[in-house]
């Protein structure tokens, strides 16, 4: 009987010493048509395994049970499963979906059409396509407002950020930001939403009552060239106290104050940084490097890049299961 104790107590000890936050992280290879999978234990390469053409736009359903990701080359968002990674079904996303978002709850998800100038709504669990929102030229950025109601997509050529109604399914205000808006970010409490520009080099903060860019972020970095920091990803922590933006083929993260929005670090990071993605956590931060084929992990606390992994051909976008 005092075996059998001991045992348990073995047992339960082991268990409590498991990781807070053990979870997955996925990386979509744009190249490759292949997804890479880490786990949360040392970072290491657990898995890859083939999807439709040219994956991109990747999200993790809010259970965590499922990884939309957009094949864009194949015209459709295939789904996975997270734990087996086996496909599961294809959703109609419309032609070319380059970044889809999800409603805070998981029930709707949005898709951007680049060829066809649209945004795509689908129902996730019907697997029904509910509207399709015409909105300005190649569209790409998808965000949604924490609250659900409010979802925003950037259109490239346009120069726009289009604010969409989520009953009406109408756009509601379009605001005009800098050259080739790549990316939306909602600040957790859904005050401001953050619109980075490409070509522009700039990231507009944008109220989301009013509508009104409140202010416009801008980047300098010794030794690199203007025209080579290019915006993309945003990434926003909880409190709002920092933000981090991808500046592409600067090879650099910008650390920003989320609430004078001053510029504190730059982060050297792989090649061609695209996107990013945050540990549940947000201990780390995980950043897409798409021509150094790695991702570069970045302690948040220190800001500072703690290891590199590589990944498959062309990583574009990545996800974190949230446990």
């Amino acid at each position: 009987m005092r075996s059998l104790s001991l045992t348990v107590l073995a047992t339960a000890l082991v268990l409590s010493a498991s990781p807070a936050f053990a979870y997955k992280i996925f990386v979509s290879n744009e190249k490759g048509n292949d997804v890479t999978v880490l786990d949360s234990d040392g970072f290491k390469v657990v898995d890859t395994f083939k999807v439709g053409q040219r994956p991109r736009g990747i999200a993790i359903s809010p259970d965590g049970s499922k990884v939309y990701i957009c094949t864009s080359d194949s015209d459709t968002i295939q789904v996975y499963d997270t734990k087996t990674h086996a496909f599961l079904n294809t959703l109609p996303s419309g032609p070319d979906p380059e970044l889809l978002a999800l409603s805070p709850n998981g029930d709707q998800l949005y898709a951007a059409n680049e060829n066809d100038n649209l945004v795509t709504i689908i129902d996730t669990k019907s697997g029904e396509r509910i509207a399709e929102v015409p909105v300005g030229v190649e569209p790409e950025g998808m965000g949604v407002s924490p609250d659900g109601e409010t979802i925003v997509n950037t259109s490239e050529t346009t120069n726009m950020a289009h604010f969409i109604d989520r009953k009406s399914q109408q756009i509601v205000a379009n605001v005009l930001v800098d050259s080739r808006p790549r990316f939306a970010q909602f600040k957790t409490d859904g005050s401001e939403v953050w619109v980075s520009s490409e070509i522009g080099g700039t990231v507009a903060v944008i109220d989301a009552k009013t509508k009104q860019i409140k202010h416009k972020i801008t980047f300098q970095i010794p030794g690199i060239r203007s025209e080579a920091i290019q915006p993309v990803g945003i990434k926003i922590t909880k409190d709002g106290s920092r933000a981090y933006i991808a500046l592409g083929p600067a090879n650099r993260v910008a650390v920003v104050d989320g609430k004078t929005y001053e510029v504190l670090n730059y982060l050297l990071v792989g090649q061609r940084v695209w996107h990013m993605a945050f540990s549940p956590d947000q201990k780390y931060l995980f950043t897409t490097n798409g021509l150094s084929n790695d991702i570069s992990i970045v302690d948040v606390a220190a800001d500072k890049v703690i290891k590199s992994v590589q990944v498959g051909q062309q990583p574009w976008g990545v996800a974190v299961t949230p446990n």
